[in-house]
């Protein structure tokens, strides 16, 4: 993975210093709070319900057993003995003391990480496909590209204070594990007629409010010529841009204003400028970072120990089903952990968790761990013959739960047991799905399924592409919850479609049991996924069984 230069490493100690002094401002009140915000929020600090809450970095959701263990360090030091890993690849503690901010900044620092650009209106972290480097769809390792993108925006002079967020995702594979079409600028990588690597670009995808599917903006893009295009993309939006109302403001609005044409011919002007701007691609940078990135040394041993554990452990077997990905080498196996053991919180890891992984990763998994969008942690490269062993120590510690992919594995926001903006409750609704299901031991006779539920309109926790989406809404007074179906986060990525009228928080459990015990009688067969049904038939039995007659007309 990529190591710090020593621009790098200068450039995040000056912010610590700069914060700490800054800190130490605020609380002799030489700063006021008005004063502090934004300071603060350029180093990834909000000020929640309760406390203050900072956002850490993940750049491209990569990482190795070393920052795992100091993310570990820092929740029993400085947090309450856990980290909540959210669907932006980043890692958040919902309890640090004001004072004690910039000492975790530098423990930071110390392994080369950082919570700048985590928030503000600014380029946030690059996200990408977090089985990069590993999957066996793979065109080619999208993180070098993630990573270039990361060293241009960061402290970006002209895009430091946009209209909005500005958020960009990536992928290598054909298959979209980043949900490239919902983010600000979305980058797939293909290949052309000649078979050389490029970049599908898609702009004005998001979600929240208004949410959109972005539009292609051009079909291919040589990599050399990705950073002039992206900053040329970014000055159309920061001229075009509204910024007399904060919710239309994001680039969505600016494309659905001023449509897909015009905003390609304008990017198409300024792109021959700024091709000219930055001059030759620089191959030996880029070739310094690819790099970083090459694939570990893998070993070559017998699988059988692998297969007889398969047919001996049927729990492990079932692991084996849902949590396992195809490795781009045949030996080797991706692993998801779920951090969604039935009734937990979705994304929180204690820091022994952390601690095992890191361990893991360290013995079996060459170092490498990845935080998906999903608020999972991948082992991206683990050899079929260490499997059963991984297994084993992750169930001790209740990472071991076998529902990737399935009902119990929640996307979810921390609503509003902590999120100062949050107008519902999200993390009590998704333990109470993923308990009930769980108890009805109907999860893998569903199959594939995924639930995202979002706290409140600005739809933190992706619902609107959730095959089941909820979103929580304060109706007078009261928590009420919308459902939306059909939504979906891949390559065909859809907004899903609002069922009807929301549900009360007791309500909602039923109406969701009505709506899956309806899917399994109508789905062609056990292989039809609730999405693939639901595409089939459209909305009219999925409603008919979330709203019986009497309900429709009470409403």
């Amino acid at each position: 993975m990529y190591s710090y230069s020593q621009f790098d490493k200068d450039f995040v100690q000056t912010r610590v210093d700069q914060f700490r002094a800054q800190v130490e401002r605020r609380i002799d009140g030489s700063l006021t709070e008005e004063e502090f915000r934004p300071l603060r929020l350029m180093n990834g600090l909000y000020l929640q319900l309760h406390a203050y809450m900072l956002r850490v970095a993940i750049p491209y959701g990569t990482l190795n057993s070393a920052k795992m263990r100091q993310l570990a360090m820092i929740a029993d030091k400085f947090d309450k003995g856990y980290g909540h890993f959210t669907t932006r690849q980043n890692i958040q503690y919902n309890w640090p003391k004001l004072n004690e901010v910039p000492d975790i900044l530098q423990a930071l620092a110390d392994v080369e990480m950082h919570a700048i650009q985590t928030s503000g209106n600014c380029v946030r972290n690059v996200t990408a496909d977090h089985f990069a480097g590993a999957a066996a769809d793979e065109i080619e390792d999208p993180r070098p590209t993630a990573e270039l993108l990361r060293q241009w925006s960061t402290d970006h002079p002209e895009f430091a204070f946009l209209g909005r967020k500005f958020k960009i995702a990536i992928t290598g594979s054909p298959n979209d594990r980043a949900v490239t079409k919902a983010h600000d600028i979305g980058l797939r990588m293909v290949r052309n007629d000649a078979g050389e690597p490029g970049f599908e670009v898609i702009v004005g995808g998001g979600l929240g409010r208004t949410p959109m599917i972005g539009k292609v903006l051009r079909e291919f893009l040589p990599r050399e010529d990705l950073l002039p295009y992206v900053e040329s993309i970014l000055q159309v939006y920061n001229i075009l841009g509204r910024r007399d109302n904060k919710y239309k403001a994001r680039i969505k609005i600016t494309v659905h204003e001023n449509g897909i044409e015009k905003i390609r011919e304008l990017v198409e002007e300024r792109f021959v400028l700024q091709r000219a701007a930055f001059g030759e691609f620089n191959h030996a940078l880029f070739n310094d970072i690819e790099a970083a990135f090459a694939p570990p040394p893998y070993i070559s041993a017998s699988t059988d120990a692998f297969e007889a554990a398969k047919s001996s452990d049927p729990a492990f077997r079932s692991f084996v089903d849902t949590n396992l990905s195809a490795h781009k080498n045949d030996e080797y196996a991706i692993v998801s952990i779920s951090i969604k053991k039935q009734g937990d919180t979705p994304g929180d890891a204690t820091s022994e968790q952390m601690r095992v992984m890191a361990d893991l990763a360290q013995k079996f998994g060459h170092d490498e761990l990845r935080i998906s969008h999903e608020q999972n942690v991948i082992l991206p490269h683990v050899h079929k013959s260490h499997l059963h062993e991984v297994y084993k120590t992750l169930q001790a510690v209740g990472l071991g739960t076998a529902n990737i992919g399935l009902i119990s594995d929640i996307i979810a926001c921390p609503g509003m047991d902590y999120c100062a903006l949050a107008t519902a409750r999200s993390i009590p609704v998704a333990q109470e799905i993923a308990t009930r299901f769980d108890e009805l031991k109907l999860e893998h006779e569903i199959g594939a399924l995924k639930i995202k539920i979002s706290g409140c309109i600005n739809a933190c926790g992706h619902h609107h592409v959730g095959h089941i989406g909820i979103l929580g809404l304060d109706r007078a007074g009261v928590e009420n919850y919308q459902i939306t179906l059909g939504g979906d986060g891949t390559e065909t990525a859809a907004i899903g479609e609002r069922a009807g009228p929301g549900f009360s928080a007791d309500e909602l459990l039923p109406a969701i049991e009505r709506l899956i015990y309806g899917y399994l009688e109508i789905r062609a067969d056990e292989h039809e996924t609730f999405l693939q049904t639901y595409q089939r038939l459209g909305a009219e039995p999925f409603k008919a069984a979330l709203y019986p007659e009497t309900k429709i007309a009470a409403e």
